[in-house]
């Protein structure tokens, strides 16, 4: 391993080149601190350029994932990466802190308390906030993963300019659940699961479940589990007349091609691009699994080359 530079001089000199670039890169953004109604985060601007111009609002992806894209079991530094690329392209950006999360963790006292609709109006507090930022012409709305069905039930009370969908699931937050846990559990397991999620979408809390699903299903997650339901991910997109971005990570092993199909049958007039061999980190994945999953503990790994261009772009032209 420590030759790899002389028995892969390509892939060593990429490599260089990458961090030398990133370097270069943060070299042209300010960041600060900001904060409205609890939530807090960081506002980032290129250090130089127009004294106005477009923002984007990061929304981040599921459970205690951080403004940075970070979170207990995974170290991707993938916002932070978005914004350092917009800022290279003189776009400001702010991404935030979730609920519960980080230093806005003191508005979760319960986690029972807590419904899908808590995180839309987060969405839709920090894009007025961020509107009315006199250096900001106009918001774009960014989500990943699960923030992707956040930014688009935001959309109509945020007055966003446009929405980028990042690894954007096509189907409810239940379906997905359920997609995800088919045939990785023994069929009595996924018998019992299918059986809670049916209940669930039906906005029926359950209370008797088999021992291994309790903390998937426990009790006090059930609030958000039944409100996330309400909202599908195809429909919404229908309904938007504001400009689309749906970004797809071709080596996603979280949201899947039918997620990303589901979203162009929805809205074909959308813009649509997909980055052959990324993964749901954003970032270029070799084609084994184990490398893929790598990704989601090395947060110097640079984002795929076609994220920022395709996210730049969008916002200027719109």
């Amino acid at each position: 391993m420590k030759h790899a530079s002389r028995r892969y001089p390509a892939v060593a000199a990429r490599l260089l080149s990458q961090t030398v670039l990133w370097t270069e890169a943060r070299a042209q953004m300010i960041e600060e601190p900001w904060s409205a109604a609890g939530l807090h985060g960081t506002y980032a601007r290129p250090a130089s350029g127009a004294e106005r111009g477009p923002a984007v609002l990061i929304v981040a992806g599921s459970g205690p994932t951080d403004r940075d894209g970070n979170g207990p079991l995974i170290s991707t530094d993938a916002y932070r990466k978005l914004a350092v690329g917009l800022a290279a392209s003189g776009i400001r950006s702010l991404r935030y802190d979730k609920r519960g999360i980080g230093e806005s963790r003191a508005l979760v006292a319960r986690e029972e308390d807590v419904t899908f609709d808590n995180f839309i109006a987060d969405v839709v507090t920090a894009a007025k906030d961020l509107a009315q930022r006199a250096d900001v012409s106009s918001v774009f709305l960014a989500g990943h993963s699960e923030g992707a069905i956040l930014v688009l039930a935001a959309a109509a009370k945020a007055s966003a300019r446009g929405i980028v969908l990042l690894c954007s699931p096509g189907r409810d937050f239940l379906s997905v659940m359920r997609a995800q846990m088919e045939g990785k559990l023994p069929p009595d397991l996924e018998t019992s699961a299918n059986a809670i999620l049916d209940d669930l979408a039906a906005g029926q809390r359950v209370t008797d479940m088999p021992a291994p699903l309790q903390q998937a299903f426990r009790h006090s997650v059930q609030p958000f589990l039944i409100s996330a339901a309400r909202f599908d991910p195809a429909k919404l997109i229908a309904s938007l007349t504001l400009p689309v971005l749906v970004l797809h990570a071709e080596r996603d092993i979280q949201v899947v091609r039918a997620d990303f199909d589901a979203l162009r049958a929805a809205k074909p007039e959308a813009h649509f691009v997909i980055l052959p061999e990324a993964n749901h980190t954003l970032k270029s994945s070799p084609p084994d699994l184990q490398g893929n999953l790598a990704l989601y503990k090395n947060p110097a790994a640079p984002l795929d080359p076609g994220v920022i261009p395709a996210l730049a772009d969008f916002v200027r032209i719109n």
